[in-house]
């Protein structure tokens, strides 16, 4: 079951996919976790990428795509995967497309969280993340034990700086622009299913099991 996660950056497809990936038994594989891997281990990978991140910027497809599918390739994905934050473009969508087809496959469902803007800015205004383990937080819906300290580490909470509000609202203009088409792709392909994002959690992963359809 090879499922692709499309929605803007704060719309919940995250956690929605960690949900598919424990429900199913296949991996969650997110570019953003390796990109702030390498970013906190300071390689130069990760410097690239944080200078795009920072200005609410997508990391270019060369960074991304040769990465993603040599993690596809791997033997815990045999049975299929989640993929969060990729493709993002209608190239990296390509060579997706190519690179499974060349493997005989193709993607089986590309599941579309939709959340209207106003929303998205008003949540990822109020997360909080650990740079030190990564564990994220929400003020108002995930709240940390210790308001500002992280019940994982102990270690400090911050704003991530593309968490700011104004540099949502730059990668809410960059998604529109770069990403959405990505809709109008799948949707040809016949694999593309949107569920409504601003419903509760729990029912907006009991829609994408119907999708599922387990």
């Amino acid at each position: 079951m090879k499922i692709i996660m499309l929605g803007a950056p704060g719309a919940g497809k995250g956690t929605q996919a960690k949900r598919i990936a424990e429900c199913y038994g296949i991996p969650h594989i997110s570019t953003g976790d390796i990109f702030r891997a390498n970013i906190k281990n300071g390689t130069e990978l990760g410097k690239k990428a944080k200078e795009y991140m920072d200005k609410g910027l997508l990391v270019p497809d060369e960074l991304t795509c040769d990465l993603v599918v040599d993690r596809i390739s791997q033997d815990d994905a045999a049975k299929g995967y989640v993929l969060d934050g990729f493709p993002r473009t209608i190239p990296q969508a390509e060579a997706l497309t190519n690179a499974l087809k060349k493997r005989g496959e193709a993607v089986d469902f590309a599941i579309d969280i939709e959340v209207p803007d106003e929303n998205i800015i008003g949540r990822m205004s109020g997360r909080r993340a650990c740079l030190k383990c990564g564990a994220t937080y929400h003020v108002e819906f995930a709240p940390p034990k210790e308001e500002g300290v992280c019940d994982v580490c102990g270690d400090k909470l911050v704003l991530r700086d593309d968490d700011k509000p104004e540099t949502v609202a730059n990668r809410l203009k960059v998604y529109h622009d770069q990403t959405q088409p990505l809709i109008d792709y799948y949707t040809a392909a016949g694999c593309l299913k949107e569920v409504d994002g601003t419903l509760d959690i729990d029912v907006v992963f009991d829609k994408i099991r119907e999708i599922l359809g387990a």
